[in-house]
């Protein structure tokens, strides 16, 4: 392996197709042949004698960061050239900063201007996380010659269904977090501000102005509450088949979009346009939002295997497709997952599992005279017609005090509203929360892959949520939370055109409970909750089914559980047979 010098260019301007110029550091590997003239001259009037494939990143976050900066001298230390961009309206960036809307034009143009360069070799890697993934997403289906692979992580490309609104309810405490943090040229200080009150604050759509500021982005997501044209033209999820680049996919079981990490994993490897695109890879571990930060994550520490060298995997991935170097990166399985529980890691060929066993789980009453409290049992075997004389569960979901959030996959500051495993037995002490758990199993049992919940409910309301979580319960009653979903009742049937409910009737919901990959250990028992809501990490539905943005009014809601030969609700697990 060969190491550089480094020599840095700072504050490039590079020009954008409506004349904003967008501020971009570079970074160089020093070859002292290289250059006829002082680097400090304008980089295109430079003499060529050596080119270089470079990595290229766009982050609202500040291009002048230590660890941005110690990144880009590694990479260029290794041979490549690193361009850091500030994004549209930050930092030294001319513009205003609108998230998401000028991300796919801007990223292009950079690649354009980049490829143009005496010292690039025409090979573009995009590379980041979070925003700084959805800027390469959002940029590929445009598709510059010089774009050659990425390396998103923990990221997503629908940002309705996957960033915004998942299962239709606001993602509150991630939208109004990092949308007040990144209000401005610069990031704003989340640390003061009186969190409980703000999240609390109603009408939602003068949630910006109560916490202080008049955000314009914030009033528009509040405005376009389901999925119509606002939403459309940044959705690239149904783009696949325009992208040519292939790309190394990074999530966390515990990060907000971990099921999104998986989604735009298949989107290439199955729809890419390139045999290239085709060639994606996917690393998925025990992690939240800030990946490999610790070996232990939230109240779990999974052991010093999980500590995955992510920039090790990155360089191989962008040495093979920039540098030409055959190590082999695209020759080993495309998926690589930690499997919690065991605690190890595993390489698969696709997802879901070929081997996946779909088996239904359905839910019971405990035969218990506390049919208000609801808990019960979670089997095999399909209800019957004798069971049906206790076929219904009940509990008040009452919107002024719901679900405290309690870990689980959330982002972005732990310190307000935690991430990660952590024990839900506090959670699940409240009425609202109905609990149905297998007895303790008698071996192991693995389950890896998306989970669904078929839910046949009734409520006295127009309009309520449905929230359902995955739980390891211990032998000694630590209840692990694994994965969890929500579905606003109104978007039941389409994000685009909501219909409300007729109070009392018992509807089928299908709820996205998320995704995990477990081994629940022998002795331990499966559980599933069922509310109404997880709050912040969703907003509060008010149960009046009136405008979503503006109401300030809220009613408790009964809500009914059905589980007989009618209404069979269940889970959908994904099981892997033992040794397979």
């Amino acid at each position: 392996m060969i190491h550089y010098e480094i020599e840095m260019r700072l504050n490039v301007r590079v020009p954008m197709r409506d004349g904003v110029e967008l501020s971009a550091d570079i970074y160089l590997p020093k070859v002292t042949h290289l250059y006829s003239a002082p680097f400090e001259n304008d980089p295109n009037t430079i003499e060529k004698s050596e080119t270089f494939p470079t990595v290229l990143i766009r982050t609202p976050y500040s291009n002048n960061g230590d660890a941005t900066i110690q990144r880009a001298r590694a990479l260029a230390s290794l041979g490549f050239a690193c361009v850091i961009q500030d994004t549209r309206g930050r930092y030294d960036s001319d513009g205003a900063f609108y998230p998401f809307m000028s991300e796919a034009e801007d990223g292009y143009d950079t690649q354009e201007w980049i490829g143009q360069q005496a010292w690039s070799n025409g090979k573009i890697g995009t590379s980041g996380g979070s925003y700084l993934g959805m800027t390469q997403w959002l940029s590929a289906p445009l598709g510059s010659p010089y774009l050659t692979c990425m390396a998103p992580s923990i990221t997503c490309t629908n940002l309705f269904q996957d960033c915004a609104y998942p299962g239709g309810a606001l993602s509150l405490g991630v939208m109004l977090m990092w949308g007040m943090g990144a209000h401005g040229h610069t990031n704003q200080s989340l640390e003061y501000q009186n969190w409980t009150e703000a999240f609390m604050a109603l009408p939602l759509s003068q949630k910006d102005e109560l916490a202080g500021r008049s955000i314009d982005y914030w009033k528009d997501w509040i405005k376009h509450d389901r999925y119509d044209a606002y939403w459309a033209q940044i959705n690239v999820e149904g783009k696949w088949n325009e992208m040519k680049a292939p790309a190394l996919n990074i999530g966390g079981w515990y990060d907000l979009w971990a099921e999104q990490t998986f989604t735009n994993f298949n989107g290439l490897r199955q729809h890419g346009r390139t045999d290239k695109a085709r060639q994606s890879k996917l690393i998925v571990g025990p992690w939240t939002h800030n990946l490999v930060a610790s070996s232990k994550v939230g109240d779990i520490d999974f052991g010093p295997q999980s500590m995955l060298d992510l920039a090790m995997e990155e360089f191989r991935w962008l040495s093979y497709w920039l540098k030409g170097e055959e190590n082999g990166v695209v020759d080993e399985p495309p998926v690589k997952l930690f499997i919690m529980g065991i605690n190890q890691w595993r390489d698969e060929n696709e997802w879901p599992l070929a081997r996946t066993e779909w088996q239904k789980w359905h839910i019971h009453s405990n035969g218990s005279a506390n049919t208000l409290r609801g808990d019960g049992t979670l089997t095999l075997s399909p209800p019957t017609a004798e069971s049906n004389t206790q076929s219904t569960d009940h509990f008040v979901y009452d919107p002024r005090f719901p679900v405290q959030t309690k870990g689980g996959n959330t982002c972005c500051r732990p310190q307000i509203v935690p991430w990660g495993p952590y024990d839900q037995r506090s959670v699940e002490m409240r009425s609202d929360v109905l609990c149905y758990t297998t007895p303790p199993l008698d071996e192991d049992l693995e389950v890896t892959g998306p989970i669904k919940l078929i839910l046949y409910a009734a409520t006295d309301a127009q309009d309520t949520d449905w929230t359902a979580k995955l739980v390891d319960v211990s032998p000694s009653g630590y209840a692990k939370n694994l994965c969890d979903g929500i579905l606003r009742a109104r978007y039941r049937e389409s994000m685009s055109t909501p219909t409300l409910l007729e109070p009392n009737k018992v509807y089928e919901y299908t709820i996205n409970v998320g995704v995990t990959g477990n081994v629940f250990r022998r002795g331990h028992s499966m559980r599933l909750e069922i509310s109404s809501s997880n709050f912040p990490r969703f907003n509060r539905n008010l149960n009046t089914g009136k405008s979503y943005g503006e109401e300030i009014e809220m009613r408790a809601a009964h809500q009914t559980i059905y589980h007989d030969s009618m209404y069979p609700s269940h889970l959908i697990l994904p099981v892997i047979p033992s040794g397979g």
